[in-house]
């Protein structure tokens, strides 16, 4: 298919466009991002959620009920098949007090080092513990805030926990800020992926407008502005707009004159989208009418299953 000639390409989807405007990389992206950033040495940014105060109080909340739990089940248990009974009260203060340290000090520590930051309530949460830095942590991290959870939880009924944590920005808790941690929140909505139709202004040009065979590199520009372009600032936005505008122009025929760059671009992705699903289309049906001879069997030609 012949490529649509690039004359008054200059118009067709940047109006108000003049010769001092400068150029811009249509790969390059500029945003606003309120989220929190880590630089690592590769200088490469991470984008890191810390959990919120609620859903760090929820997981604390199942954390608690779990080991607690687990420390009444087992003194119960004892209880009931008599094994407290043939103690003395010496021998059984001893044991519900060492059942008390596994149960609210050590197993902590040892799923936290075993899951690498996780637990039940923060699996049921979709959080981490992990490094200021992000990293992994380990057990001496496990170990200080296993220990500092008794001042945050146990001693000041979860009133310390509750105080440091509506006054640090990551809703860090005692243990954390001793230990240099905080908790991630690593659950992600599935993205939806935005279909929109032709818009209104170009409804008209779309019935006679041919799009050729855009070449990838463009398209997938065209397609990252698209769906970047909330998020750019109104300057860059219209910068390019204008920029990709210009190459999709080369292989649009007829121009549209005098619309918004960006709903050119817009409309042209609809059609290339329209255009490769007839093409996918057409060799479905294709396939299809070929799969008795693709599968079939020549004459007289044993089926061995």
């Amino acid at each position: 298919m012949a490529r649509a000639p690039k004359t008054g390409s200059a118009e067709a989807a940047r109006p108000g466009r003049n010769r001092h405007d400068r150029h811009v990389e249509p790969d390059s992206v500029d945003y606003d991002d309120s989220q929190d950033e880590l630089i690592v040495g590769e200088a490469v940014a991470l984008d890191l959620r810390p959990a919120s105060f609620a859903i760090r109080a929820a997981g604390c909340a199942i954390d608690a009920v779990v080991y607690a739990g687990t420390y009444l089940l087992v003194i119960i248990a004892l209880t009931a098949s008599g094994a407290l009974n043939e103690l003395g009260a010496a021998e059984a203060g001893i044991l519900s007090i060492t059942l008390l340290v596994l149960c609210l000090i050590v197993a902590p520590i040892v799923v936290e080092v075993a899951s690498r930051g996780k637990s039940v309530g923060r699996l049921a949460l979709g959080t981490r513990i992990v490094r200021d830095d992000g990293g992994a942590i380990g057990f001496r991290h496990a170990f200080i805030r296993s220990l500092a959870g008794l001042v945050d939880f146990w001693f000041t009924s979860f009133g310390m926990a509750a105080l440091t944590g509506l006054l640090n920005r990551r809703s860090k808790r005692l243990g954390d800020l001793i230990a240099g941690t905080y908790s991630q929140y690593e659950r992600v909505s599935k993205a939806a992926t935005p279909v929109f139709g032709v818009p209104y202004a170009l409804s008209s040009w779309a019935t006679t407008a041919d799009v050729a065979r855009i070449p990838s590199p463009v398209a997938r520009r065209m397609s990252q502005f698209l769906a970047q372009a909330p998020r750019m600032t109104p300057d860059r936005r219209v910068i390019m707009a204008r920029s990709l505008a210009d190459e999709a122009a080369v292989w649009v025929s007829p121009i549209p004159y005098g619309v918004d760059a960006e709903l050119f671009l817009a409309a042209v992705t609809v059609l290339r989208r329209e255009r490769e699903a007839t093409a996918l289309e057409l060799e479905r049906a294709g396939l299809e009418r070929l799969r008795p001879s693709l599968r079939g069997l020549p004459h007289g030609f044993p089926d061995r299953g």
